[in-house]
């Protein structure tokens, strides 16, 4: 469809960072869901969020906190319906919170609104049917940053009376784990370089603890370094005998890679599929009977097609360390 793929790519080079994505949203249906919106999971204006149900809503279905990002300075969740639709027209329930920017807050404070919002989703699961459904944080650059220091540090989930050990899994698309010290300007006063705390990278907190985890970013992003950051970080997992599944993607950058969720772009990439396997694999009930959504099962979600299909899309070029 060569006007899509040019709509598309015309989107990919208007943006700048990870807003202005409202656009994306007019290529996507919206009857294939329920939305919750505008829910408060705290007392302060950012901390409110939307949820996407399956109209097919299944008892114990797996739930997935998404956090967007931004640079932590922008970014509104309905920006990210896309997402929203293309996790709940798989059967998962999806909830997608604001939390505070830059200059309102600093690290670590949107960290706390992160574990927040996931205790609130915790808390409300049985209103969906999914009291023992498993529980994944995910999210795209800033805000995979966000869904892995949850994983990996105990420390902000504890403040919600809670523990990594809530997690069936994580998965970060084009995350930053490891940027010190910060060359982004942008970034620079959130974590108030140049001295910003050595434990704020997620890197530092890979241990045996971690909840498995799904790693992708793209071979062409120029923002945050593949090499440095997801590769890294899925070797530090794997030696700490952590389940890690990763790949960088050909022809894949920052945007591009979180723009493959939405249903129009599903075929430039296999993100969507990845992380609906993942999520099916790693869903645990109580007593640790896996739980699987219909259409992973439906898709045929084996490891031998998974494995295939991230050789197929997996650069094989050892990068060396460019922008965090």
């Amino acid at each position: 469809m060569p006007l899509l793929r040019t709509l598309s790519l015309l989107l990919t080079s208007l943006l700048g960072g990870c807003s202005a994505l409202a656009p994306v949203n007019w290529l996507v249906p919206n009857s294939d869901y329920k939305a919750l919106t505008d829910l408060s999971y705290g007392e302060l204006p950012r901390q409110r969020l939307d949820v996407y149900l399956p109209l097919d809503l299944k008892a114990n279905a797996p739930i997935v906190v998404f956090y967007y990002g931004g640079s932590w300075r922008n970014g509104e969740r309905a920006d990210y319906r896309f997402v929203g639709q293309a996790l709940a027209s798989r059967g998962i329930i999806t909830v997608i919170p604001d939390y505070r920017l830059y200059p309102e807050v600093r690290y670590p404070d949107f960290l706390r609104d992160s574990a927040k919002a996931l205790a609130w989703a915790r808390a409300n699961q049985s209103d969906w049917q999914s009291s023992s459904g498993p529980l994944f944080v995910m999210g795209h650059s800033a805000g995979a940053y966000n869904a892995a220091m949850l994983a990996l540090d105990p420390r902000w989930l504890a403040q919600e009376q809670l523990a990594p050990e809530v997690l069936s899994g994580w998965i970060g698309l084009a995350g930053p784990y490891d940027f010190l010290p910060i060359i982004n300007p942008n970034v620079q006063p959130v974590f108030y370089h140049p001295q910003t705390p050595v434990d704020s990278q997620p890197l530092v907190h890979a241990s045996a603890a971690s909840p498995p985890a799904l790693l992708l970013a793209g071979a062409d992003d120029s923002l945050v370094d593949p090499q440095r950051n997801t590769r890294q970080l899925a070797e530090a997992l794997r030696e700490n005998k952590v389940t890690t599944q990763s790949a960088v993607l050909n022809d894949m950058g920052h945007i591009k890679i979180l723009l493959t969720l939405a249903a129009p772009f599903q075929d430039w990439a296999p993100v969507i599929e990845q992380v609906n396997c993942f999520v099916s694999r790693h869903g645990k009930r109580d007593g640790g009977q896996r739980v699987s959504t219909d259409s992973a099962v439906a898709s045929g979600c084996t490891n031998q097609e998974e494995t295939a299909r991230a050789r197929k899309s997996t650069t094989t070029a050892n990068g060396t360390s460019r922008k965090p």
